[in-house]
């Protein structure tokens, strides 16, 4: 079972069990971390689930797809690191990902 280290917007760091094939968005959501809004519940279709990725885990994760990078865009806070929490499905090769809940737009 990975483990998800989650840095709220107060800056509190967390660790919490995900499950494999989970997204990174529902981890969050389940865990009770209100902050990551997730309006359209996964579906790539907003970007209220932007988190900022431990540049440490970029290689272990999947390329951005051009839909989430224009989404992204859309975002005031979108640096290098951004991704949509609800396109990083866990698997035990990201055990200890973290990341942390961007600004809300």
């Amino acid at each position: 079972m990975p483990k998800l280290i989650v840095v709220n917007r107060s800056g509190e760091e967390q660790t919490v069990d995900g499950q494999n094939g989970l997204s990174v968005m529902e981890v969050i959501r389940d865990s009770g971390f209100d902050e990551l809004l997730a309006l359209c519940g996964g579906c790539c279709s907003c970007a209220t689930c932007h988190v900022y990725v431990d540049p440490a885990f970029a290689d272990a994760l999947p390329a951005i797809s051009e839909d989430e990078s224009d989404l992204l865009d859309s975002s005031e806070y979108r640096n290098e690191t951004s991704r949509l929490s609800c396109q990083l499905v866990l698997e035990d090769g990201l055990d200890g990902l973290r990341v942390t809940i961007a600004p809300e737009d």
